[in-house]
């Protein structure tokens, strides 16, 4: 029993490490996830590498192919534009139910949740950028924060699932951006319009959020196109 537990820890520790790279693109998309050199690279054996590779694949950020083996999956401008379409029909209602049902312990969230993404974007600097794993977890923390008070637990369970997809694009954008940053000035934005309860105004404000990562990502797209000339 005590074996079958240590080999689940395991596996669960090089599922998030594993996955974590994958969403900050340390493993690029299309790139040869091969067993043996993630063994080397973060020290777990191969059976829990494996079981984490499997769960990548059931949540669409690695391929398997019986000849080839795992490999990231790649970005394009057609899969984030179904992430975002998908993004925006899950995360606009459960915003607005969560304006409607949230409390004070919630609204404290928000507060709280904003405060430390800030603090990490006052460091950022203007320009390409490479979005560390602290940035990651607390603006996932605020856009959660969000809707956290949704009462569907699979809702609330599906929109993470699709921010993170969206994840890759996030870094692979900001690592090719060539204007100043203003997500920060979107997040105060709509957090004042979500504790001020204006649910028209932050249901707008969240959409144009959401979909504004859609052009940044396609401007670096065609920065990169432009780059390859």
């Amino acid at each position: 029993m005590h074996k079958k537990e240590t080999v689940t820890t395991l596996s669960e520790q090089a599922f998030h490490v594993l996955r974590q790279d994958v969403l900050s693109g340390r493993h690029t998309p299309e790139s040869k996830l091969k067993v043996d050199a993630l063994q080397t690279l973060y020290g777990f054996s191969s059976s829990p590498l494996r079981e984490a590779l499997s769960r990548l694949v059931q949540e669409g950020l690695v391929k398997s192919d019986e000849r080839r083996g795992f490999r990231v999956t790649a970005i394009s401008p057609e899969d984030l534009a179904d992430i975002t379409k998908m993004r925006l029909v899950l995360d606009i209602p459960a915003l607005r139910e969560s304006i409607r049902l949230g409390d004070d312990a919630w609204e404290a969230q928000i507060v709280a949740s904003f405060h430390r993404l800030e603090k990490i974007e006052s460091r950022l600097a203007h320009g390409p950028v490479v979005l560390d794993a602290d940035w990651s977890q607390r603006h996932r923390d605020f856009h959660r924060a969000l809707i956290a008070a949704c009462p569907s637990e699979r809702q609330l369970a599906w929109s993470m699932s699709l921010f993170d997809q969206a994840e890759r694009y996030r870094h692979f954008a900001a690592r090719n951006r060539t204007v100043s940053k203003k997500k920060d000035e979107e997040h105060r934005t709509l957090m004042k319009a979500v504790l001020r309860r204006d649910v028209e105004t932050a249901a707008v404000l969240l959409a144009e959020h959401i979909s504004s990562t859609q052009k940044n990502v396609m401007a670096a797209f065609a920065l990169q196109a432009k780059q390859r000339i």
